[in-house]
């Protein structure tokens, strides 16, 4: 055989894998090794430069192995694997890998064409690289060496390759067929398999589905966008490749749509939209909103509410640009500013959209929080939620409100201000019932009883003003569940005063030795800090030591000493010349 003609002469390396050939014949996981190899080796972080240096690693690796080189130090020569070779499956391991070398360059090229659009025909020239070694590897499985299953996967891949390819270059017919044939190919070996092993066929189905969903609506089918949204929200909050990937294909669609918006209507006014970026935001915001309200979990609420914030702010940044632009050209013109101009007015309503969002966003945080806060606490060393959580989230429900009222444009829409002033009426009256309870935790039962009489105050004139405001309160909590609610706490609240706090308390904050004559079943005695006994214990008054002070003293007169003090006479120097030599001694 050629191989062996080949090989003549020379010691291959030993390789424990060597020995793979089945009686069904070579078997290669083509799905699981790309796989493994990309998330072992950047793709997790979408980093395919780093994918890519591990390709060429592996590529050297596996020719040195085989003793496949392709020419010397000075001189390059090209070697293809062909069928008679296949007695090992890494000849087929060696063509995959260079595949997935040109898909991984083509992706980093894709990332850089955002800034740099002359990348993009680099682009398409590696992605052609690695389809044309896509088909190679499919012509070399076609060999009866090859086991079936090895077979399918690889025609599955070259598909995939082959709609990336066609996709790219825009041509859906071509893109969709490759696609759909990719995914019958995995769908079918899914079936094949246990459920362990099919998990991987069908997340590349899952992978696949928004690409041909997109095909689809470039061809005509105008239910593929509703199908586009619906992925998009199945997709969770996990975000990666896979959330992008629709995120981009959802954000091409409406720049299409967008060529066809002129103006939008708020508050009375229409305003046109001449921003392509306002276009394409103010064309989502509907579907936004519904997949919103469509989200299964509050973690993929959360996402889909900072996604909008996000496009928001990049719309109003936007706007702002063009209103410096216009500015200064009134500036020019000397143009008095009097009436506020359509840009001006567009700013307002985006700016209205994102202060809005803000709230909504806050308001189902703060809903969640409630749950939890009226769940029982399992976890003693677990910090759980607390009222003054609350508190923070309807403050920047009310800042946000504030700025509403102040919108460049609708200071003279009186309506729109009492829609306003009741809205921050509504949420006054949550912050005020959680500042009650925290004042309830620490005992302060009085604060706390003043607190709840404001609460019901800013909810009677929240019922009171709504009857003239009709819908105001369709999108705001209930105030009338909230009213409920106060009073009882009202009733537990006056009752735990009077009691001395035994009722709130439930007997389990004094300790164990000073109610020993009242029984009360205390869960905590049981716990990992049972108050038994107070610790350290509190000081107690005891007599201190008397101090004696002698007062008779300073009325006492002493006798006169003199003559006992021996006194110095004035000898001169004749004493002291004495004094030296010892004689007046």
């Amino acid at each position: 055989m050629a191989l062996d003609k080949q090989n003549e002469g020379k010691i291959l390396p030993m390789d424990e894998n060597k020995e793979n050939t089945t009686e069904d014949g070579i078997g290669l996981e083509i799905l699981q090794i790309i796989k493994d190899s990309q998330q072992q080796h950047g793709l997790r972080h979408g980093d395919y430069q780093r994918y890519r240096g591990y390709c060429s690693r592996r590529l050297r690796r596996l020719r040195k192995t085989l003793g496949f080189k392709c020419g010397n130090r000075h001189k390059f020569t090209g070697k293809k694997v062909t069928v008679e070779m296949l007695s090992d499956k890494r000849y087929l391991l060696l063509v995959l890998m260079e595949a997935e070398r040109a898909w991984s360059y083509a992706m980093q090229l894709k990332q850089e064409a955002n800034t740099e659009p002359r990348k993009r025909f680099h682009l398409l020239s590696r992605l052609r690289k690695a389809a044309k070694h896509g088909e190679r590897l499919e012509k070399l499985c076609e060999s009866p060496r090859v086991d079936a299953k090895t077979k399918l996967e690889a025609q599955a891949y070259t598909s995939y390759l082959s709609g990336m390819v066609r996709f790219e270059l825009q041509e859906w017919k071509a893109a969709m067929e490759a696609f759909n044939k990719c995914k019958t190919i995995y769908e079918k070996l899914a079936s094949a398999f246990t459920e362990e092993l099919a998990v991987l066929y069908h997340q590349r189905v899952e992978e696949i589905s928004p690409n041909i969903r997109y095909c689809a609506y470039n061809i005509g089918d105008q239910n593929a966008m509703n199908e586009l949204m619906q992925m998009r929200l199945s997709a969770g909050g996990g975000g990666g490749m896979m959330a992008e990937k629709l995120e981009a294909l959802i954000t091409q669609t409406r720049a299409k749509q967008a060529a066809t918006m002129s103006e939008v209507e708020w508050r009375g006014r229409t305003v046109p939209v001449k921003i392509d970026k306002a276009r394409i935001f103010l064309l989502g915001l509907g579907d936004n909103e519904a997949a919103i309200a469509q989200a299964a979990n509050e973690e993929t609420k959360e996402r889909l509410y900072e996604t909008l914030l996000a496009e928001c702010r990049d719309t109003i940044q936007a706007v702002r640009e063009e209103l410096k632009t216009e500015a200064k050209q009134r500036e020019r013109s000397d143009e008095a500013s009097g009436k506020v101009s359509n840009l001006q007015f567009l700013h307002s309503y985006l700016t209205y959209i994102k202060l809005w969002t803000v709230v909504k966003r806050n308001e189902s945080m703060a809903h969640m929080l409630q749950a939890k806060l009226k769940e029982p606490q399992t976890d003693e060393n677990k910090r759980g939620p607390r009222p003054q959580d609350l508190i923070r989230l309807y403050d920047i429900i009310l800042q946000s409100l504030a700025e509403l009222s102040t919108l460049q444009g609708l200071e003279e829409d009186h309506t729109f201000q009492k829609e306003v002033a009741l809205k921050m009426l509504v949420y006054k009256a949550y912050r005020c019932f959680f500042i009650a309870q925290s004042y309830v935790l620490v005992k302060k039962w009085s604060e706390a009883l003043v607190l709840y009489e404001r609460v019901l105050k800013y909810a009677m004139e929240v019922q009171s003003k709504a009857k003239s405001l009709n819908n105001s309160l369709k999108d705001l909590p209930d105030v009338q569940e909230l009213i409920t609610e106060v009073n009882a706490e009202k009733y537990s609240l006056q009752a735990a005063a009077i009691l001395g706090g035994y009722l709130t308390c439930k007997g389990s904050h004094f300790p164990l030795c000073e109610r020993l004559d009242t029984f009360h079943l205390d869960p905590t005695l049981v716990g990992k800090q049972p108050n038994l006994v107070q610790f350290p214990p509190d000081f107690q008054p005891i007599p201190c030591k008397p101090l004696f002070f002698d007062l008779a003293l300073n009325h006492v007169a002493f006798p006169p000493l003199d003559d006992k003090v021996e006194q110095k006479g004035k000898g001169g120097l004749t004493g002291y010349i004495k004094g030296i030599f010892g004689f007046g001694s």
